[in-house]
């Protein structure tokens, strides 16, 4: 039997199967709902409502994606290539060279703000990159439009920060702007949903699939600001087609190893950089620089460019961590410790980053 488009099959997940020889293990492909600390549950079709619970151990897994379950019916045997996923580096202390991908297979990211908390364009920024590195479209929902004093203020700071990127200014409540969302999932599109806790997603969701699907936290009234209520991520069908990812809120937005990410994140100061005069242009006292003249002008934010130059040198330091941590493993598989290497042997033999 072949998988269900109406899941979000398509022809990219086809050849992946195809590329494994279409094995047969436990009927076909089905499709990762929710994870659960070393389980997953599956879904074989979008009327699937309580889907198959399996074991993940050891399987790199994550809510969106398309999974080949063994013939036992226990565990996930085969991940098919992803179209798309949207990765951070792992939050915690000792995990700091490890991905943390929080949806998988995703076609629209949409990064959710409040507009009743102060625009905060750093972590938008942060969040862009990532966006664009996971293969997915990205867009910004502005929430909570129907509370805020002065949305308009903060919808043109974070819109500054968001060049060429679509900017829905919605309420959860009221349902104004939410249909803008609906409708990218209604060609069976899957969208995810992610920002900071108590931005106002769970009641978008809620909004959007026509009942109370998730629980919601009243806003507190000094600051109109939502408390945590999601607890894991989900995927969730869409009325009138389509599939939503909802995830719970997290507070670190950490790079991690980046395409072209920061390039179109910041494209407008990229655009800049092509006019310096000189290739090498480090954009400090050098003559004809135009990110220079731009900032002394005041038609670029030195604050912009200092988040850009701050995201280069972490994604620097992750490369650099990544490539220390390969250094490692070849030399443990070959069995000899590199001169001068024993800092760093003794550092990963204990767990320690």
């Amino acid at each position: 039997m072949s998988p269900d488009r109406l899941l979000g099959w398509t022809d990219r997940f086809a050849e992946s199967w195809e590329r494994l020889g279409e094995p047969s293990a436990h009927g076909t492909p089905g499709r990762v709902a929710r994870i659960d600390r070393g389980w997953s549950t599956v879904m074989r079709s979008h009327d699937d409502t309580d889907g198959l619970r399996v074991r993940n151990i050891g399987a790199d897994v994550a809510v969106g994606d398309w999974v080949v379950v063994d013939d036992e019916g226990e565990r996930i045997e085969q991940v098919l290539d992803r179209t798309s996923a949207f990765t951070r580096r792992a939050s915690h202390e000792g995990d700091r060279a490890v991905p943390d991908v929080l949806a998988a297979n995703i076609d629209v990211v949409f990064l959710v703000h409040a507009l009743t908390a102060p625009p905060n364009q750093r972590r938008l920024e942060r969040e862009l990159v990532l966006a664009f590195d996971s293969g997915a479209a990205p867009a910004v929902v502005l929430t909570k439009v129907d509370v805020a004093e002065d949305p308009s203020a903060v919808v043109d700071e974070l819109t500054a920060v968001a060049p060429d990127v679509p900017v829905l200014v919605v309420s959860g409540v009221t349902g104004e702007g939410v249909d803008d969302i609906g409708r990218r999932a209604a060609d069976g599109s899957t969208l995810a949903l992610l920002g900071a806790s108590g931005v106002g997603k769970s009641t978008i969701v809620n909004f959007l699939l026509g009942r109370d699907e998730m629980a919601t936290g009243a806003v507190r009234d000094g600051d109109q600001r939502g408390r945590h209520t999601t607890v894991a991520t989900r995927l969730l069908p869409v009325p009138g087609g389509g599939w939503l990812i909802d995830t719970p809120g997290f507070r670190a937005v950490s790079l991690w190893l980046s395409g072209r990410g920061i390039e179109r994140a910041f494209s407008d100061v990229f655009s800049l950089m092509d006019d310096c005069r000189f290739r090498d242009c480090k954009h400090d006292r050098e003559p004809g620089c135009a990110v220079r003249a731009a900032i002394d002008d005041g038609s670029l934010d030195p604050s912009r460019f200092a988040s850009l130059e701050r995201l280069v040198a972490e994604e620097a330091a992750v490369e650099a961590e990544q490539e220390r941590r390969l250094r490692i493993a070849d030399r443990r598989r070959h069995g000899r410790p590199g001169p001068g290497d024993d800092g760093d042997d003794e550092l990963d033999a204990t767990g320690a980053d």
